[in-house]
């Protein structure tokens, strides 16, 4: 070994590395001149910068390198968001990641300024802005369960301006009589600033207990303690025109929600499936709800296990054709399972979720019929709760119509992971190491196990895993149709 030759790629690295940190922390500055004075917001592959540590933009940069199979660098990054903060465009969500991908797979000779502004054209000028003009939603969460303070985390660490979702109360039953809820507020509180799986709240959380309110970063939240939705006039709060989100399950069907239609809201989603409601999955079929009808005030965002099936189902469905097939989820225990073994009126529940895989039922496969009815009557399911708190494996096994090779099939889910328009609900991992803790805040709803993806010798029978964050993974999902229901969704590159 040359110790000279070592020493010298040392201080090369090193020196290298600064370098590279300097340019995170210039692009970082950039991105948050961009998020708070214009409400243009900057994503590596659904990734968020504006609120990480310069050597995560890096590693950001590293996984997406990983993704394409392209040199992702943060210069060019650098160079690309500085061109987009040259031009006068409306506010929107961009994915620096897809752009520098098309970039350098681009057949001229365009330069970065160039090829920025081509791309973005659709997003530029006066009459892009005016085209999308929104007005901010008030949002309601009744309920602060596990789904509750993760939808509270999302709306707040995505406030920026506070153009679109904005919160203003949080709805709980007291658990003591009286009016003096300081104990209360402290409790929940402390459960809002760390979680034991999600880890800590990036940023503060107050409590204002002369007023019954928590502050949490940019927004100041009403508490509402109250035992049912009749108790409450929200405008007495200057809450008008909310859209209220419901975590807490204690009504699952049209009459019971909409005992939440109360003076000042305007709509209710519901986050488990629901009955005699729409079960909506966002980008499957969200436009399917018509916000100007009064029977859609009042739906639901399915459950984390449709939301983690449909999209990889219709991408296959839409490339291959499905004839058949069953999935089978293993999900991580939730609190409607008992902790150990006791009375539970429903079949082997009571067993200890801690120690015991427990066979239930999953409603997922009948969901589907709504949210996918081109495969309607052709998906079976159940499902196996398992002593692990959160990170669950759908694993699907497909009869398809038509012959197919495992290259095509995972070409298939990496195109729609990369660049359909399954964008955010869809993510592709090729790591022959990932594991369900490895699942836990994952920004995407489906992330498709490329390695373990198996194929019979005709080519036509496909087995599947898909992972997901059944808590994290699918509030996000539960925020994306918030505010395409609240109508505050801006314009998108990815």
């Amino acid at each position: 070994m040359n110790l000279q030759n070592v020493e010298s790629q040392f201080e090369q690295h090193l020196s290298a590395w600064r370098e590279d940190e300097k340019t995170a922390l210039e692009l970082q500055k950039l991105v948050g001149e961009l998020r708070f004075d214009r409400s243009i917001e900057i994503v590596i592959f659904r990734r968020d910068i504006h609120d990480s540590r310069p050597s995560e933009v890096l590693n950001d940069h590293l996984f997406a390198t990983n993704y394409v199979n392209k040199p992702i660098s943060v210069k060019t990054s650098l160079e690309i968001t500085q061109a987009i903060a040259a031009l006068d465009m409306a506010p929107a969500r961009i994915d620096i990641g897809s752009l520098q991908t098309k970039w350098l797979n681009q057949e001229g000779n365009l330069s970065v300024a160039e090829f920025v502004a081509s791309e973005l054209k659709h997003i530029i000028g006066a009459e892009a802005k005016a085209a999308k003009q929104v007005k901010p939603k008030d949002v309601v969460i009744y309920g602060f369960g596990r789904i509750g303070r993760l939808a509270v985390r999302i709306i707040t660490e995505l406030m920026g301006r506070g153009e679109q979702l904005r919160l203003r109360a949080i709805v709980v039953r007291p658990r003591k009589a009286g009016e003096d809820h300081e104990e209360e507020l402290t409790k929940r509180a402390s459960l809002l600033r760390k979680d034991s799986i999600h880890g800590k709240l990036r940023g503060i959380v107050e409590i204002v207990p002369e007023d019954n309110q928590l502050i949490i970063n940019s927004c100041r939240v009403q508490m509402i303690f109250a035992e049912q939705p009749e108790d409450i006039d929200y405008t007495e709060y200057g809450i008008h025109n909310a859209l209220l989100i419901d975590s807490s399950g204690v009504w699952t069907d049209r009459i019971g929600l909409s005992r939440h239609l109360r003076p000042g809201i305007d709509r209710v989603l519901f986050t488990a499936p629901g009955k005699e409601i729409r079960n909506i999955v966002y980008g499957i079929n969200h436009n399917s709800l018509n916000l100007e009808n009064e029977e859609d005030r009042v739906f639901c965002a399915a459950s984390c296990t449709t939301n983690a099936i449909a999209p990889i189902l219709k991408v296959l469905n839409d490339k291959l054709g499905i004839h058949q097939g069953h999935m089978e989820t293993v999900h991580a225990y939730t609190s409607s399972q008992n902790l150990l073994d006791n009375y539970h009126k429903k079949e082997r529940r009571g067993r200890g979720a801690a120690t015991n895989m427990v066979i239930t039922s999953s409603g997922a496969s009948s969901a589907l019929n709504e949210v996918l009815p081109e495969l309607a009557g052709k998906i079976t399911g159940s499902s196996i709760r398992v002593p692990i708190p959160d990170g669950s494996l759908a694993i699907m096994t497909l009869q398809l119509n038509r012959e197919t090779t495992l290259e095509e099939v995972n070409e298939i889910m990496r195109n729609a992971a990369l660049f359909g328009d399954l964008f955010e609900q869809i993510m592709y991992s090729s790591s022959k190491e990932f594991v369900s803790s490895d699942v836990i805040g994952a920004l995407a709803c489906s992330v498709y196990d490329a390695p373990a993806t198996k194929l019979s010798k005709d080519g036509k029978q496909l087995t599947v895993y898909i992972w997901y964050d059944n808590e994290y993974g699918y509030t996000r999902q539960v925020i994306r149709l918030a505010k395409y229901a609240a109508k505050v969704r801006r314009y998108m590159y990815y």
